[in-house]
Formats: C-alpha cells, sequence, structure tokens
C-alpha cells in the first residue's frame, strides 16, 4: 500500500530520466506478508507525469483473520491516490480522517509538508474471507504544493465519469482526458483512468497530455505490431497519436500521465522532495516523535503504534 519498506538500490533518485519510449515490468515487493507489484519508479523511468509510484495490489484472498495492517507512517511531497477493484480499505489519519474506501471510489490524500496515515482491513472485515485488487500511486507534487498543508479527499464511485461504447467501459479517476474531467482536483496537469476493453475493442489514449503511461492489470493489448500482457506498463513518447487494441481475452487497462514536473525528485522510504534538505528534514521529525500539533501526529483512533525510520 501506501507504505514504501525499502531503500530499494534499483530506485532512481535524481539522475537524468530516459524519456524514450519504454516497457517496464514490475518487481514483487513484499511490504509486511502482502506482496505488490511496484512497476514505478523504475531504473530506466522515475516518473510518468507526476505519477512516481505504482504499485498493483493483489488480486489476493485473505482467510477469517487475516487482512492487511499498514501501521501509522509518514509522507511528505507527494499525494496517494487508492482505486480498489475488490474489496475495502479503512484508511484513517492525523488531520483527522476516518474512511473507508469501497470498490470503485477514490482516496485522494494530499501530504504537503507532512501527514500521518494506516491503512488497514479491520473490524467486521476480519471476521469473514475476503478480497482485495487495485492500485495505489503516488503524485510527485510540485514545489508550490511542498509546503502546503495536507488534505484529504473522497469521491464514491456514482461521482466519476463513465464513457460505455463500442465495447469499452472507461471511468476517468482523477483529471482530465477524453472530453471529461474526474471530480477530484490533484492541483496538476494529469489524467488517470480504469478502462476494459471487450476482445478487439479499441481506445484511442487522450493526445492533450505531455506524459502517458498504460499498465495492463488483465488480459493483453495491441500497440501496432506489439503485443503487451498482463503485468506491463508501456510509456510513450509525448505528440504520437496512439490508441491500443485489446486481445482476444480482452483488457483491463490503468491509463495514466499528465504534465512532467520541473525535474527529478528524491525519494527516501516515504518520503518524495524536490530537494535532499526537506528529506532530511523529515526524517528527523520522524525520528523525534514530531507529536502534536506538528506534521508528524499519530491519527485518531490508531495510534498505539507506528513505523519506526529505517535504519
Amino acid at each position: 500500500m501506501s507504505w514504501n519498506p525499502l531503500i530499494d538500490p534499483d530506485t532512481p533518485l535524481d539522475a537524468a530520466i530516459d524519456a524514450i519510449e519504454t516497457v517496464i515490468v514490475p518487481r514483487a515487493r513484499d511490504i509486511g506478508g502482502f506482496e505488490v507489484r511496484r512497476a514505478l519508479p523504475a531504473p530506466r523511468r522515475q516518473m510518468v507525469g507526476p505519477f512516481i509510484f505504482f504499485d498493483q495490489v493483489g488480486p489476493a484472498e485473505f482467510l477469517t483473520g487475516q487482512g492487511i495492517d499498514v501501521r501509522p507512517h509518514p509522507h511528505i511531497g507527494l499525494a496517494t491516490v487508492t482505486y480498489l477493484y475488490k474489496g475495502r480499505l479503512h484508511h484513517r489519519d492525523n488531520l483527522g480522517t476516518d474512511q473507508w474506501i469501497e470498490a470503485g471510489a477514490v482516496n485522494l490524500m494530499t501530504a504537503g509538508r507532512g501527514v500521518t496515515h494506516s491503512e488497514r482491513t479491520d473490524g467486521e472485515m476480519r471476521r469473514h474471507p475476503h478480497a482485495m485488487f487495485g492500485v495505489q500511486t503516488w503524485l510527485a507534487l510540485d514545489e508550490a504544493q511542498e509546503d502546503a498543508p495536507a488534505r484529504f479527499e473522497h469521491s464514491p464511485e456514482a461521482s466519476l465519469p463513465v464513457l460505455e461504447a463500442e465495447g469499452k467501459r472507461l471511468r476517468l479517476v482523477l483529471g482530465t482526458g477524453w472530453g471529461e474531467r474526474a471530480p477530484l482536483d490533484a492541483g496538476m496537469e494529469l489524467f488517470y483512468a480504469d478502462a476494459e476493453l471487450a476482445p478487439g475493442a479499441v481506445l484511442p489514449l487522450p493526445d492533450e497530455h505531455e506524459d502517458r503511461g498504460v499498465y495492463v492489470m488483465q488480459g493483453d493489448v495491441t500497440v501496432g505490431r506489439d503485443s503487451f500482457a498482463e503485468g506491463r506498463m508501456m510509456v510513450f513518447r509525448p505528440g504520437d497519436r496512439l490508441a491500443l487494441k485489446a486481445g482476444p481475452r480482452g483488457a483491463r487497462l490503468v491509463l495514466l500521465g499528465g504534465a512532467t514536473l520541473g525535474g527529478p525528485r528524491h525519494i527516501w522510504w516515504n518520503f518524495v522532495a524536490s530537494s535532499r534538505e526537506r528529506i532530511e528534514a523529515a526524517k528527523e521529525a520522524w525520528r523525534k516523535g514530531d507529536g502534536a500539533g506538528g506534521p508528524f501526529s499519530l491519527p485518531d483512533g490508531d495510534s498505539a503504534e507506528f513505523i519506526p525510520l529505517p535504519d
């Protein structure tokens, strides 16, 4: 989920980012008894537009008494976007938010200069078997938003624009695209969509955005003469007019991108920043236990434990 447990030696920090078209194969990562497939950041690509982190969560089945327990942890300089296909997830943060996210809804938490939150499948969820399948992404914030106060927004499934035609069903999760605008405002130029394609259906990519990427969640798609199976992210050159064609099994896709930021970002654990100094200040604040009145107080209702700063 939104906790990044590893200081990954393959993660690009502040080197120049290759801008050519590329295909990313996600890496499996254990976040404490639960595996995710991480496509961003990658050794050859740090971001697609402002999207700096992309985790496929599941599909997973939990037995009675089992579930996800991501303890309270801090963030700066990013916004987390949580979108589920199956399951429910309990979000609490130190802004006072206590929000369950259901399949098809969107949670957008903008960390700004600092926020602490937890994510769990607790309470009634643990009393019976349940499934979890979805995506969590991080948006790297522009410099103007890095110093802004944290905020949380939730958009229910019924509020998201849905387009249906010729074997395609597309839900716009965030941003603008295909002539529509999603209700939540991330404060940046971007697009993020969930698309289901019947076999042979063709979906164009929006051409108004500079950076564009597609992740194949299920099935396969063809772009030109090349086919891509599930578990692949394709990143396309700016300006090309492109369309995706679903293979014989159909496809479910995540489409994302937007304007590039003014420069690469430093990434360390759960912190994203335009400068190393911001990272170091956040590390020190969490190490000291910057509690009541600070950006890293613990969430109401979930303050008995937290994830310590890595060594």
